[in-house]
């Protein structure tokens, strides 16, 4: 991969942190009773399952939309797909509790699978 992928990359992890940061800051304000620690869990699990996989898999287009674009799209082409494939491994026998760890692991995959694949074909 080159330097110009790598940089975009990196600035658009640290825009990542920041919505997560963001997003902790509100979901504390909204239940403010609940104890950070639950808070804090409860974010990473929102992100673990929706956002980081669907980012992955919408960075395809990164040069044709913007991050929030990408952010947005992918937060529904995530919990689509994870939905999806949730339910058919579970038809084909896979207990329910490996889900949570699998799933977005095999999205994230795919997600690194394609951006490489892209490199390759695009080494310009």
């Amino acid at each position: 991969m080159d330097k110009e992928l790598i940089e975009k990359i990196k600035k658009e992890s640290i825009n990542l942190l920041i919505l997560l940061v963001i997003a902790i800051v509100i979901f504390k304000i909204v239940f403010f009773k609940e104890i950070f620690l639950v808070i804090i869990r409860t974010v990473l699990a929102f992100f673990w399952m929706f956002i980081i996989p669907g980012f992955a898999l919408m960075y395809y287009w990164h040069e044709k939309l913007s991050f929030l674009e990408r952010f947005a799209i992918g937060a529904a082409l995530s919990g689509a797909v994870i939905g999806l494939s949730s339910y058919y491994f579970g038809l084909l026998g896979l207990n329910i509790k490996y889900h949570g760890i699998l799933l977005p692991s095999l999205s994230l995959i795919v997600g690194v699978i394609i951006i490489w694949k892209k490199g390759i074909k695009n080494p310009d």
